[in-house]
């Protein structure tokens, strides 16, 4: 095979994100740009026009017409516009087309869509409450998609994206590999949503070769989904490289130590145990803050924990952090928390680690399986965080011991590794033989 083409499926993608998930898929595409013989071709549900493109082409299922329209003449001066029925896919603009169409002939299978004059979907791309019709629409836009461009192999992130894998699949018969990122388990804390599950696994069963972020990702598929073992993969994910301007150090403003957790304020991410252990260092030294750094349904009860526990002088929120104000947050940083109940992967350690903060993360998180120069907790062990936070803040040596090897770990762990391994989940799903270069 020459050059092998992907199509690629995903939610999100920078600088529109709002987690890991874009992080990753950014990194892993940059890593696979490096292997002259893949191009991928990366579908989003809304394309918005300012993605870096230097190492893929992007495609906006926003701007994806469902349907061809095909003119015939009929005694040369009848015209008869007619939608392209194999597609199944009908759509229409209002409720008066809706039913003038429904009242003419189609098949059972025929889907009705609203579209706008041409014939093109709408999509938020967001994560709102009609996003269960928004991944259905975007399986939609994914048939269309798949029976009308060249390519070797289907490639889709996360439960959100695999409907749309699974419709690209039927349409061309190309293999299909998931990543999973995440499982409705690690999000939900064990009160599994139904629905959410049903596609997740639906996926899984569909999918030649499953990829997963960790071992503890691994073990969820198998014992929680019954998929086979012998189609999953651990790949484990990466961090971007730092360029030299984004290393100026910043100056601080406090003479105090800060200590920070950055992500959603959700049950997943343990931030109530971070606020415990927060009240506990507080009794033994004042100079210390505490940074909560992101938003979430759980956030009004942390504000409210804190000012119960009576730390709100020394505990700040600043809502949601992207980008630039990510690398800032951390190079005023002296320690970074992550506490979470069941992280698949968590790329920000990494992220800290490059910005030569220490970092303490649950024994429940896929990077805990990696990392060795980082202090690893229970998440529910307040005691055990509280101490480490103690102890990095009032120990400079210490402090220093998992600055200096934490950022030389974290310095060899590059996307262009893992693209490797992906290429060759790739090769398996495609029955070929690995190449080595």
């Amino acid at each position: 095979m020459a050059t092998m083409k992907v199509l690629m499926f995903g939610w999100e993608f920078p600088p529109h994100i709002s987690g890991g998930l874009g992080t990753a898929c950014y990194g892993l595409t940059k890593g696979l740009a490096e292997f002259d013989n893949i191009k991928v071709t990366f579908v989003v549900p809304k394309a918005y026009g300012d993605e870096d493109q230097s190492t893929i082409q992007l495609i906006g299922a926003n701007n994806i017409p469902v349907t061809k329209k095909k003119i015939y003449f009929e005694d040369i001066q009848k015209k008869i516009d007619y939608y392209e029925v194999n597609s199944e896919i009908i759509p229409y603009i209002g409720p008066n087309e809706f039913w003038e169409l429904k009242s003419k002939r189609y098949s059972k299978k025929a889907r009705f869509v609203e579209t706008d004059e041409g014939a093109r979907i709408k999509f938020s791309g967001k994560y709102g409450n009609n996003l269960h019709q928004e991944i259905r629409d975007y399986a939609l836009v994914a048939e269309v998609i798949a029976g009308t461009n060249d390519f070797d192999l289907i490639h889709a992130h996360d439960w959100l994206a695999y409907p749309a894998g699974i419709a690209a699949k039927r349409v061309s018969g190309k293999p299909l590999v998931i990543h999973v990122h995440a499982t409705d388990f690690d999000r939900s804390g064990g009160s599994v949503n139904p629905q959410v599950y049903a596609m997740e696994r639906e996926g899984m069963e569909a999918a030649d070769q499953i990829i997963t972020v960790s071992n503890l990702t691994r073990s969820i598929v198998i014992e929680k989904y019954g998929i086979d073992p012998g189609k999953i993969t651990t790949v484990y994910n990466a961090v971007e490289q730092v360029s030299d301007e984004q290393k100026v150090a910043l100056k601080k403003g406090v003479n105090e130590k800060i200590v920070t957790f950055l992500g959603r304020i959700t049950m997943q991410k343990g931030p109530e145990y971070f606020v415990e252990a927060a009240y506990q260092v507080l009794q033994k030294t004042g100079n210390i803050r505490f940074v909560m750094a992101g938003s979430g349904d759980m956030m009004n009860s942390m504000i409210a924990r804190a000012a119960q526990l009576k730390i709100s002088d020394k505990f700040h929120f600043t809502g949601f952090l992207k980008g630039d104000d990510v690398f800032q947050m951390f190079k005023m940083s002296d320690v970074f928390v992550m506490p979470s109940v069941s992280e698949p992967f968590g790329i920000v350690p990494l992220e800290a680690m490059q910005s030569n903060v220490p970092v303490i993360i649950s024994n429940q998180s896929g990077v805990a399986e990696i990392l060795k120069f980082a202090i690893k907790i229970d998440f529910w062990d307040t005691n055990a965080m509280a101490d480490a936070i103690y102890a990095l803040v009032n120990y400079p040596s210490l402090s220093n011991f998992f600055k200096t090897f934490g950022k030389e770990e974290v310095e060899s762990l590059r996307w262009k590794n893992s693209a490797k391994n992906v290429r060759d989940i790739y090769y398996k799903a495609l029955g070929i033989a690995p190449v080595n270069t």
